[in-house]
């Protein structure tokens, strides 16, 4: 069964091709990042505006490097929500226009519940991964940062949320202050290459705290004394770039092990999320899934860890399987879309 996803709910425009839930045909994404780096962040309606010159071609291709046509495609999924609501708007419109032209059904997907899908994806031929739930599932970009314990695709309980910041934000900011180019993410791990991670101290944020929430907003403040108050600093770029990555990392991999402390139903533990791609997030993770003797996962490739339409079509495939109602079921586009509309509460 092959599923067309559709993936616009910020500033990629992406199309892709996956077979049976995993097996990824294509995945083209074409981004606007480039044109918004001088900003430091995205312009909704010009994000939007080269989404519609975009869409088309970006389909073409994705169709093209799949080998396939209209024809042998099943299924159409959209991310329907959250992000920029002119950006999704050209997306569930797109998806729309083809599903009706075509005749193909359309489903509606939570774009976290493509974040969560993207451990499944891999590319075509390979053998598919085998997870194994129950899943703690840590995922992490630019507009949040949650923990989730779940028991299927589509049941399970989000047990933790950033209370401030999201970590890609914090990195974003991060950079902005260090000078570094938008996206932050990238950039500072770019900068902390070979930065001492020890030079200088940051917080670890809620260290007392019972829960297992995040919180990002104090390490940015930190960051912001740092370099108001020491000169040394502001003229060290590689170190204190390590230092604020290693902060960040170790905050979020500290909630993973507490967390794995308290669940200890857990087999596999996925980080997924554009924060997932960072290198040294993967280290500490896997130190701490080492020590509790579960299964660390993340995206195949970094292309599946940003916003992708391969996350959005496995997820499609996955709600068809488990949840066949949702197919053509009336859905809106909406900018902000609950968590608790991700996942069956359980």
């Amino acid at each position: 069964m092959l599923t067309l996803g559709i993936e616009t709910s910020c500033d990629e425009t992406s199309v892709a091709v996956v077979r049976d839930g995993t097996q990824v045909l294509s995945n083209v994404i074409s981004s606007s990042k480039k044109s918004f780096e001088r900003l430091a962040g995205v312009i909704p309606e010009e994000a939007a505006r080269q989404q519609v010159a975009c869409m088309t071609p970006v389909l073409d291709a994705a169709l093209k490097e799949a080998r396939c046509t209209w024809r042998d495609i099943s299924l159409i999924a959209v991310t329907k929500g959250p992000g920029l609501l002119g950006s999704l708007l050209v997306g569930t419109t797109s998806a729309r226009v083809l599903g009706a032209t075509w005749g193909i059904p359309v489903i509606g997907v939570h774009h976290t519940l493509g974040h969560l899908s993207s451990p499944w994806l891999v590319p075509a031929g390979q053998p598919e991964a085998g997870i194994r739930f129950p899943v703690l599932t840590l995922s992490a970009s630019g507009g949040h940062t949650d923990l989730w314990h779940r028991t299927s695709h589509l049941e399970g309980r989000l047990i933790a949320r950033t209370r401030d910041d999201a970590a890609g934000e914090a990195f974003d900011k991060g950079a902005s202050m260090l000078g570094l180019p938008y996206p932050g993410g990238p950039s500072i791990a770019a900068a902390a290459e070979h930065g001492d991670i020890h030079l200088y101290d940051f917080p670890m944020p809620l260290h007392e705290d019972a829960t297992l929430d995040f919180s990002f907003s104090g390490l940015k403040t930190s960051l912001k004394y740092l370099l108001r108050d020491r000169s040394d600093a502001r003229d060290d770029t590689r170190n204190v770039a390590a230092s604020y990555e290693h902060a960040l990392c170790l905050h979020l991999c500290d909630r993973l092990g507490r967390a794995l402390r308290t669940h200890q139903d857990i087999r596999e533990v996925h980080l997924v999320g554009g924060v997932s791609a960072n290198l040294h997030l993967r280290t500490l993770a896997a130190d701490v899934c080492r020590d509790r003797r579960v299964t660390l996962r993340h995206p195949s490739a970094i292309a599946y860890c940003t916003d992708n339409a391969a996350m959005i079509a496995a997820a499609g495939f996955f709600l068809r399987l488990e949840q066949p109602d949702a197919v053509d079921a009336a859905f809106r586009t909406v900018a902000a879309l609950p968590l608790n509309d991700t996942l069956s509460q359980k």
